[in-house]
């Protein structure tokens, strides 16, 4: 560790730069004192009711200040501390954080614009990054193996070789894009090292880097929310967001927002941060914080651990919010000490929080000018899970079997019972993941999850042998701090190998059943479950033969793969039978607080922090051995089933503005809650479906088709797995769950085939859902899918923030339906023709007339809202998307 009174340098990781652009307003900044640089004084400005301000809206303050000169940004600012959703905002997040699924098809949109600026004559290796990119290679772990000691090396040579392509263009990405930094495959998980790597939390600017500034960021991944934790302000975004901010085009959006939760209480002993998450999304989705800032204080927040906080901002895109903003106290330095970060650094961070009021003392009394305030007390929070569906369907341990039973019954029918024994049957457990960077980046609940491995060890206790069980931590730090604790031992024995540094079964990629279980499962019609400490369980998302997922802490899913099934109650009944088959209960084996606690303490180091982070983060063996191409073009393949150039940069309008869209045919009519995994799904690509017959006939190995999300950089393959997820309900299909829609004959096909006879035929398609559609993960290829089938628009009862950006970006229209009206009142039938007149033109939240017309000459009328924020996204939409608009104003440039 280095002293406090380290020199100070700029703080920012190898290889990598923060802005050298002056300040546009040098006379508002004020030193720090005690040898530190100066940062921006933002009462200084003049603008009253700043320092009022909630702590995220601060952050933006500073960034408009230091960007903009002083009459433009005091616009931006009054209308941030007046929420006027009227006057465009602006902000410059200073770096990027990119993963895999997503960062393909980002880096392939702009290689194709590369490609298309040198057919124009312009200039050699433009566009390129404007602001420092980590590119986490963490989504393509599958876990093949798992069960057994060499789980890891065989899904990492797995990983490899099915990923070689993929992995061939982002070697290649590197090289030819300046301030790309690539952390390849085993190294983490994107979160958890942006948690305890990347994040400066205060970062030097300026050309001699004399400016302290708060930590900005964005991520192509929706829980990038994570880092708000440390006082860090950044989002998820969509690729197509991302690309611009990557370009140095600063992203526009209206006012905020801001939703305050003060926090009281403390967590009864014997509950975990998971349960206390749990809750938390409950809670804030029936408050409804679609689109807002949710920024924590109070008293409460000195009680959460670091880790705690991370994993209650993870889960932001759980409950809808743009970010979930903590205040920066003693605990972050003290966590930013643990995870190796210098002392001279810690001064840094400790100085700037304080003087940009970003700082809070546990005992401050606040009066900060939140929209909303709610309070949460911590003493409610009980042991839970969320399931099968979804994040926040919160359900109390001793409820579990009852939701089991509900499900069960939605699925097969009401004959169906889930079996409370020990056999594979409805209820049944099959795949028990300890994964995500939700909790394995927290210390206390990863080393709870050991401490009662040993004690079930002790016990006698084996998990059941239908069970897949696996281990994916978010950091090699994990490893060694379970192995300095001698927990990893007992962890294995329950089969609890660590299969990989990834994301993993979290993300969709669980792998293969056992074959014997698997054909039990279809022949049988069993409804069996996951048990995972991820983040999300989305229909379809986990496993295609699951009928449903449940979050739970990593003890718990432990428990569950015990017991063998969630069809009875954990809590209650016995988890199995010791040797001399005396009963053991899940309280026999639950460790005691204060050794979690101790064990924490002992065990993790910053020692550990620095070793696993110290060495080569930038390559591994395997990756050094990867060839790939050179130069600033990329050699594009034709025959390449994985990186194919972007369609996207060269569109036109998707339809013509000025005259209405009439005649246009409803596609899909969707329920609510309908996410970017029924969109455009992660999962196994299925031999039969339209995706899988593709692939074989251009020659792929049907054993080896993969998922989808390895595929992200074939618009082909893309564009026809759309809506391909088996539990998708179409409800003009009312009988059927999948990727079925009708066809203009009247035939029922695939999504895919249905819309490809609509475009022969030159009709417009439209998307009618219910509320929140598109929520989940930031998916850009949700909405490029929908533009290459040819949808113009989607009319929602309400929409979830990100997936409304990408709309827009792809040059799709969102329309809201009005209050009070859902889409069983259009009551849209296959045969129903829509119309769709735009009175005044595109205009920001402009109105909508939607004419349903039936046969037999009937029609209803309904209005309706252009979910449009900006006039920069009207342009968007004139020029057929944001890249196409980019590309125009370079251009003109």
């Amino acid at each position: 560790m280095h002293s406090p009174t380290d020199t100070l340098k700029p703080t920012v990781t190898p290889g990598h730069h923060v802005s050298t652009t002056p300040c546009a307003n040098p006379d508002l900044l004020r030193p720090l004192g005690q040898g530190l640089p100066s940062c921006l004084d933002l009462e200084a400005a003049g603008i009253p009711g700043t320092r009022e301000q909630p702590r995220s809206l601060r952050v933006m303050i500073e960034d408009i200040l230091y960007r903009l000169p002083r009459d433009e940004a005091r616009v931006q600012i009054e209308a941030l501390i007046g929420r006027d959703a009227t006057v465009p905002i602006t902000f410059a997040p200073q770096r990027a954080l990119l993963q895999d699924f997503m960062g393909i098809p980002l880096i392939a949109d702009l290689a194709s614009m590369r490609d298309a600026v040198a057919e124009a004559g312009g200039l050699s290796g433009f566009p390129d990054a404007a602001i420092p990119v980590d590119f986490v290679v963490d989504h393509s772990l599958t876990v093949f193996f798992a069960g057994n000691a060499e789980a890891m090396a065989l899904n990492r040579k797995l990983e490899m070789e099915r990923n070689h392509e993929r992995f061939r263009f982002i070697k290649w990405c590197s090289r030819a894009f300046g301030n790309v930094r690539v952390i390849p495959p085993g190294r983490g998980i994107m979160h958890q090292v942006n948690l305890e790597w990347l994040s400066h939390v205060a970062a030097l600017h300026g050309p001699h880097a004399e400016v302290a500034r708060p930590d900005t960021m964005i991520g192509t991944d929706s829980h990038t929310t994570m880092v708000n934790a440390l006082g860090v302000l950044g989002w998820g975004v969509g690729g197509i967001e991302a690309e611009m901010a990557i370009l140095g085009v600063p992203l526009v959006f209206a006012s905020p927002r801001i939703v305050g939760i003060r926090l009281t209480g403390s967590q009864p002993v014997g509950t975990t941060a998971t349960d206390l998450v749990l809750h938390m999304t409950q809670f804030l989705r029936d408050i409804g914080v679609v689109g807002a800032f949710v920024e924590f204080h109070g008293a409460g927040v000195a009680g959460l651990s670091l880790a705690d906080r991370a994993t209650i901002a993870n889960m932001a895109p759980e409950y809808g919010a743009t970010c979930a903003f903590f205040p920066i106290d003693g605990l972050t330095i003290e966590f930013l000490r643990m995870t190796g970060r210098d002392g001279g650094h810690l001064r840094l961070v400790e100085a700037t929080a304080r003087a940009q009021g970003l700082w809070q003392e546990s005992g401050d009394p606040e009066n900060l000018a939140f929209d909303e305030e709610h309070v949460f007390d911590l003493g409610q929070v009980e042991p839970s899970m969320a399931g099968p569906t979804r994040p926040e369907d919160r359900v109390p341990l001793g409820a579990v079997p009852a939701s089991v039973v509900r499900r069960v019954v939605e699925m097969s029918g009401a004959a169906a019972r889930p079996e409370d024994d020990d056999a594979l049957g409805h209820g049944a457990v099959v795949i028990a993941a300890i994964t995500s960077c939700t909790n394995t980046s927290n210390p206390e609940v990863m080393m709870a999850a050991g401490l009662l491995a040993r004690n079930a060890v002790r016990s006698g206790l084996r998990p059941k042998p239908w069970v897949k069980t696996s281990l994916a931590p978010g950091s090699r730090a994990v490893t060694d701090y379970l192995a300095s604790a001698g927990l990893d031992g007992p962890l294995e024995t329950l089969g609890f190998h660590i299969v990989g540094y990834g994301c993993g079964t979290c993300n969709g990629n669980s792998g293969p059943l056992a074959k014997h279980i698997s054909q039990r499962i279809e022949d049988e019609g069993l409804c069996t479950f996951a048990v995972l400490s991820g983040n999300r369980n989305f229909e379809g998302r986990i496993h295609p033969q699951i009928a449903g997922a449940y979050l739970a802490s990593p003890p718990l899913v432990i428990a569950a793969a015990l017991a063998g099934t969630v069809a009875r109650d954990l809590a209650r009944n016995p988890l199995g039978f010791g040797p001399e088959g005396r009963p053991v209960f899940l309280k026999d084996i639950w460790p005691d607080p204060e050794e979690v606690a101790s064990h924490v303490r002992c065990f993790v180091t910053a020692e550990m922090f620095q070793r696993s982070y110290g060495q080569d983060m930038e390559t591994t063996e395997e990756w050094a051995a990867l060839e790939a191409p050179e130069g600033l073009r990329f050699p594009w393949d034709a025959d390449s089933l994985f990186i194919r150039p972007s369609p996207f940069p060269k569109l036109g309008p998707a339809f013509d503005l000025e005259q209405p869209l009439q005649g246009a045919r409803a596609l899909l009519v969707l329920g609510d809650s309908i996410t970017t995994d029924h969109i455009s799904p992660n999962g196994a690509i299925q031999p039969d479906s339209p995706a899988g017959k593709a692939l074989a006939a251009a020659g792929a190995d049907p054993a080896k088709l993969g998922n989808y999300g390895a595929r992200r950089g074939n618009p082909a393959i893309c564009l026809r797995g759309m809506f391909d997820n088996p539990l998708l309900r179409n409800e003009l299909v009312p009988e059927r769950r999948g990727n079925f829609a009708w066809g203009p004959d009247g035939k029922l096909v695939s999504v895919f085939e249905a819309a490809e006879a609509y475009s022969a035929n030159r009709t417009p398609l439209v998307i009618i859902a219910g509320r929140d559609y598109g929520a989940g993960s930031s998916r850009d290829w949700a909405a490029k899918g929908l533009r290459l089938l040819g949808v113009q628009a989607v009319i929602a009862e309400s929409f979830e923030r990100i997936h409304r950006s990408n709309l827009v970006g792809m040059g799709v229209l969102p329309i809201v339906l009005p209050s009070g009206v859902t889409r069983h009142d259009l009551a849209i039938g296959p045969r129903d023709l829509i119309d769709i007149v735009l009175p005044n033109g595109l205009a920001v939240r402009g109105p909508v007339t939607l004419s349903v017309q039936r046969q037999g000459g009937l029609a209803t009328v309904v209005k309706g809202v252009l979910a449009i924020t900006a006039k920069s996204e009207i342009e968007m939409i004139r020029k057929g998307g944001i890249l196409p608009a980019f590309l125009d104003r370079s251009r003109a440039a």
